[in-house]
């Protein structure tokens, strides 16, 4: 992580004036190639929130408030009601700085409760500053890289379409494979044996979704060993709130098997970062816009950093105006260890023009104002 990374955007949050002329939201739907299943979910399609902001100078940033009950609080229809909420305060707000008029957002859009519609409201604002004063996302964020590689995600499907989808993302150059388990504790070893077995040089990432209990999580650990395969991470084994069950998989993970635990569900902000360091509760945190807000992102990393842990940044279902965001994040800041940003291409559309340039695993973020990308707003099907 560079010095000076983020520095760019602090500076910026007391310095720029921010005069918003035009905000609004609209419903994004887009259809997915296929369902997703999850322990704990089941996705059909995207049903998210876009935000449009417009700056008296003419600039415009884009904003994406990723929406998934009920790993999200918020359902579509309450997200369009606190986006038009946030929007018409924007609007009729007098010009001030950019650190106060997204503190006006954080007491509209307080907690947990509205995590993803503050994220999306933040993008958008902090897309249309960064547009104005020319500098790339990436570069406002500490400028380390304008590269990410991502690992690509295979959802709970049988042993044999895991295996197809497997070899479809070794052509692909997916180099590391993000697997949903944590319903069926003989089927997830049947298709880790079976991803390994098409796909047996790729790293690959257990994600639980809270599936597990500390037992069976334990168990998962003990069969893959037996196996001998380890994965580079297990992520969210336990229930959110098993505090005591992520502890007790963390410290056998780690000292019995050499694999780091992942904190997602569990970290759901400052003060369930600080219990996690306290009492060593998980090695790695994943970082989520639609859980954290951007501000909430930038202060969860930096304590986790100083605390000694590593990062992941991941994300829901989302479009690449909410993925490129978080992507640019990434790259400007350069300290995550795991990259988990593959949403966009389980869309069977995209409705997002110009932005990241996508190489298989690979996203190139452009050198361009802001985030480079935008959706046409008056004409595009909602």
């Amino acid at each position: 992580m560079a010095t000076d990374a983020n520095s760019g955007f602090k500076n910026l949050k007391e310095t720029f004036i921010v005069d918003v002329q035009k905000a609004e939201g609209k419903a994004l739907n887009v259809p997915l190639i296929s369902p997703i299943t999850a322990a704990t979910v089941r996705i059909e399609k995207v049903g998210n929130v876009a935000i449009r902001i417009e700056l008296f100078d003419g600039c415009v940033g884009w904003g994406e408030a990723p929406i998934l009950p009920p790993i999200t609080a918020e359902d579509q229809p309450l997200a369009m009601s606190k986006v038009a909420e946030a929007c018409e305060s924007l609007k009729r707000s007098p010009p001030m700085t950019l650190g106060l008029v997204l503190g006006k957002v954080g007491s509209i859009l307080q907690g947990h409760a509205f995590a993803s519609v503050r994220a999306g409201v933040e993008m958008a604002l902090i897309d249309a500053v960064s547009y104005s004063v020319g500098k790339p996302l990436w570069r406002l964020f500490g400028g380390v890289s304008n590269t990410i590689t991502t690992d690509m995600t295979i959802p709970i499907v049988s042993s044999v379409e895991a295996a197809q989808l497997a070899s479809q993302f070794r052509e692909k150059g997916f180099k590391t494979l993000k697997l949903k388990v944590g319903k069926n504790l003989k089927a997830d070893i049947e298709v880790l044996q079976a991803i390994r077995a098409a796909h047996p040089d790729c790293a690959f990432i257990l994600d639980a979704n809270e599936g597990y209990t500390s037992t069976e999580a334990i168990q998962v650990l003990e069969t893959l060993h037996e196996m001998k395969l380890t994965p580079a991470l297990f992520e969210q084994p336990v229930h959110k709130d098993d505090w005591e069950g992520l502890g007790r998989v963390t410290k056998i993970a780690k000292e019995k098997y050499g694999v780091s635990i992942a904190a997602d569900e569990s970290c759901r902000g400052l003060a369930d970062l600080k219990k996690i360091v306290e009492e060593n509760l998980a090695d790695v945190i994943n970082i989520k816009l639609a859980k954290l807000g951007v501000l909430g992102a930038l202060e969860v990393i930096e304590l986790a950093l100083a605390s000694g842990l590593h990062l992941m940044i991941g994300g829901m279902v989302e479009t690449r105006i909410a993925m490129g965001f978080a992507g640019n994040l990434a790259a400007g800041l350069g300290c995550f260890k795991f990259i988990d940003l593959d949403a966009p291409h389980h869309l069977s559309e995209d409705p997002v023009v110009k932005g990241c340039e996508v190489y298989g695993p690979v996203y190139r973020f452009p050198n361009a104002r802001g985030s480079g990308c935008f959706l046409d707003w008056d004409n595009i099907m909602w």
